[in-house]
């Protein structure tokens, strides 16, 4: 059956991307060929959210479902600021019924959601 999920992130700049993912989140990973790196990632669980608009990528005429990543972790105070002690730029955090959240800024100038949930978790 299922034996694991790959996330595909399209970045402005894949390499600069690749070495944050290597460097400063610290995840391990497999070079799958010419430098193009795959990473291992931390227990994942995932939520299907409504949307009021297609939120979908073209795959040869099929619509794959957009996603929305958020790293999760335990006390998001000190991971920001672990993270901004390495240089990372990230959100003042907000607060939401589901728990606390910011967003962390990568080389690409794209960002990711990080998040301490305070709702059960599947992991």
């Amino acid at each position: 059956m299922i034996t694991g999920a790959h996330f595909l992130f399209y970045s402005a700049n894949a390499d600069a991307d690749r070495v944050f993912f290597k460097d400063v989140l610290g995840w391990t990973s497999v070079d799958a060929g010419r430098g193009w790196l795959i990473f291992a990632m931390p227990p994942t669980e995932a939520a299907v959210h409504p949307a009021n608009t297609p939120f979908v990528l073209d795959q040869d005429g099929d619509e794959l479902l957009g996603a929305v990543l958020y790293l999760m972790c335990d006390d998001l105070a000190s991971t920001l600021a672990d993270l901004t002690s390495r240089g990372v730029s990230a959100s003042t955090p907000g607060t939401a019924p589901w728990g606390r959240f910011a967003t962390i800024k990568l080389p690409s100038g794209g960002s990711l959601g990080i998040y301490q949930p305070t709702h059960p978790t599947a992991i």
